[in-house]
């Protein structure tokens, strides 16, 4: 797996660095997690890597189209690496879990302006809103 980051950062003509691999990794096995869950994980594996490298490489792999940084209304931001489609997330009002929703109809931009404004539309994003089913059943048992 690591070779397949290492290339993905060579193919952005990023050096291959400790803090970016791990980042990478842990974005890949934990989506949409905040910037402190980012350096948790990178921390727990790599106890050395600061706080501010962590912050430099999300803001690196962002630029890069590396990384996607998602930020719902009302929540902090959170970071996932899946970024070669224009997918959308679906939020908890209640817990804040986000969950990928594949594109609703057609292809990237899923969604056609009902007025571009002459604007060259090349993705739309949505954001649905509900209570997860964790949270749901827990307001349902009380």
């Amino acid at each position: 797996m690591m070779s397949d980051f290492e290339a993905q950062l060579r193919a952005a003509s990023l050096r291959v660095t400790r803090p970016r691999l791990a980042v990478l990794a842990a974005l890949r096995e934990h989506p949409h997690v905040g910037t402190d869950a980012v350096i948790a994980l990178v921390r727990a594996e790599h106890p050395t890597v600061s706080h501010q490298a962590v912050y430099d490489v999300l803001r690196v792999l962002t630029d890069a189209g590396l990384v996607r940084r998602i930020q719902p209304a009302g929540a902090t931001a959170r970071y996932e690496s899946r970024v070669a489609d224009n997918h959308h997330h679906v939020v908890c009002r209640s817990c804040g879990a986000i969950a990928d929703v594949e594109c609703a109809v057609g292809q990237a931009p899923c969604l056609t302006a009902s007025n571009d404004h002459g604007f060259v539309v090349d993705e739309a994003e949505v954001v649905y809103w509900g209570t997860c089913p964790g949270c749901a059943a827990a307001s349902t048992s009380q």
